[in-house]
């Protein structure tokens, strides 16, 4: 029996820490655990790009360039390591303009990266040609992605979108606007498409592409099916997979890739790892974040996640921002709440940003009752300033949009947009440090202040919160004053018991009958 090599990229340092900590963790702790990989023979790791890209300044107080940096310093100078990026979004949940877009790919590379996956929540390709030639110019490998989500089994008359033949119908869109790439990606970032979908998509595409073109796909394991649609996915023809390690692995991660080992062990495909030195490296990793707290919706299987979708590279995130506002025991309604989000939006792909429109709208749906409050994502999303979706939204969402935030529908590209907005681009940028006093106006500062606005500029002045949960999940965010309680400070944990969540607040200083008690969890 022949045995075919899979490639596997360790997504446990980009992806599992924004599926498990929302991102929010500091470089240096970590980096140990690069090392052990590296050691134990992993030669492709995704290094950041997405979240990773954004949270260090926001919650980390610290620099993603020197992050980068130190990633390719701790694994050589061989190693690929490959970022994520959102098509005209490139780091962000806005789009760019052209010279942004382009800045990005030269940063990255000069910042140490290999490969950049490139992808649209959309799959509308227009957001993907000139993306994609930006990273081609800047000497880059182009991994061109396209997105894959299931749909609710309770809605009806929805033949196509989200289908194998979609999916194929948008890689040949793709081949036919003659975008440049290396590789191509099938990323289903919610870990909700079925196994028989992966299947005859991963076949299809295999037809399609030229021969000896790597094929690669991507999932989570948050609806419990993640090693079944990677095994899917292998058997099909696909050359590589993304897998992560312990602990940021399962549940709302990818699979580790010790389960996948053992998944596919004995067959026709190996993965080509020294399995004792991939236990080793995973001990040091647990090491390395035994002190960080671990959020139980991160690592649980959750079954009903298809009827939202919810990917989990965004779960976190969006659990850590509830947390932040003490809002965590309505998480179920917001859940429950995305699946009308996403049925009368249009169909995008539940992934950032698109995932987080969604999850915003459907948290303002929750909090202030059904389409009272347009959000501005989701809003320019239906109104069509983030690109076209797979089909029209609902034209009664496209009403209450245009009105609330008070634009009109639009055709035009988003790279036509953001072109002609003089809010936009390097030249803005500049404009918003010169005005914030920062002096430095370095290709970085740029990029910084465009992708992450007042809070990159908050960091660029030395004024960054820190927000990364250690110990009990407390941090300084979390932390919300009542003032009937003694001024007691109060910090909000979801716990989960038999399968069900509770919303549990626990004050640092409790108070009976005229003392004071302290409380904590460990």
């Amino acid at each position: 029996m022949s045995i075919k090599k899979i490639d596997v990229m360790v997504t446990a340092f980009r992806d599992g820490f924004q599926s498990v900590f929302g991102a929010r963790v500091f470089t240096e702790d970590f980096m140990p655990a690069v090392e052990a990989a590296k050691n134990a023979g992993i030669s492709h790791f995704e290094s950041g790009g997405g979240a990773m890209f954004q949270s260090p300044y926001f919650y980390s107080n610290e620099d993603s360039f020197k992050m980068m940096d130190r990633f390719r310093e701790v694994v050589g100078p061989d190693v690929n390591l490959q970022t994520l990026a959102r098509g005209v979004n490139v780091v962000g949940l806005e789009s760019q303009s052209s010279d942004i877009i382009d800045l990005h790919a030269k940063l990255f590379k000069k910042h140490g990266v290999t490969t950049i996956r490139n992808f649209d929540a959309l799959n509308d390709v227009n957001n993907l040609i000139y993306s994609g030639q930006c990273i081609k110019n800047a000497g880059l490998k182009h991994e061109v992605a396209i997105t894959l989500m299931s749909l609710s089994p309770f809605w009806e008359n929805i033949d196509y979108v989200h289908t194998p033949q979609f999916y194929i119908d948008t890689l040949r869109k793709i081949l036919d606007a003659g975008i440049d790439y290396d590789t191509v990606c099938f990323k289903d970032a919610s870990g909700t498409a079925t196994p028989k979908t992966v299947y005859e998509t991963i076949k299809m595409a295999k037809a399609m592409l030229p021969e000896g073109t790597h094929l690669r796909f991507h999932t989570h394991d948050t609806a419990g099916t993640g090693a079944s649609c990677y095994e899917a996915a292998v058997r099909a023809g696909a050359d590589g997979i993304d897998l992560s390690m312990a602990p940021v692995s399962g549940g709302t991660c990818q699979p580790d890739i010790i389960t996948m080992w053992h998944a596919l062990r004995g067959s026709e495909y190996d993965l080509g790892i020294d399995l004792e030195k991939i236990m080793e490296a995973e001990e040091i990793f647990k090491e390395c974040m035994k002190d960080y707290f671990m959020p139980p919706e991160a690592k649980s299987v959750e079954p009903t996640i298809p009827f939202s979708p919810m990917p989990g590279g965004a779960l976190t995130a969006n659990t850590q921002m509830m947390r932040d506002n003490n809002t965590m025991g309505r998480y179920a309604e917001v859940i429950k709440a995305m699946g009308e989000v996403v049925k009368r939006g249009g169909f995008g792909t539940s992934v950032t940003p698109v995932s987080q429109f969604y999850f915003q709208q459907a948290y303002m749906n929750v909090m202030m009752g059904p389409w009272k409050k347009m959000t501005d994502g989701y809003g320019k999303m239906v109104l069509g300033y983030f690109g076209k979706t797979p089909i029209e939204p609902d034209p009664e969402i496209v009403k209450i949009a245009a009105e609330q935030l008070n634009l009109e529908p639009t055709t035009k590209t988003p790279l036509e947009i953001d072109d002609a907005n003089p809010k936009k681009g390097i030249e803005a940028a500049k404009k918003a440090l010169t005005e914030a006093g920062i002096s430095d106006l370095s290709d970085e500062n740029i990029f910084i202040a465009a992708t992450c606005g007042g809070k990159g500029i908050d960091f660029l002045k030395g004024k960054a919160q820190v927000g990364v949960r250690k110990g009990n999940g407390e941090e300084k965010k979390a932390e919300v004053k009542k003032e009937d309680i003694n001024s007691a400070k109060v910090s909000n944990y979801l716990v989960m018991i038999n399968g069900k969540n509770y919303n549990v607040e626990v004050y640092d200083e409790s108070a009976d009958k005229g003392k004071n008690y302290s409380v904590n969890v460990k």
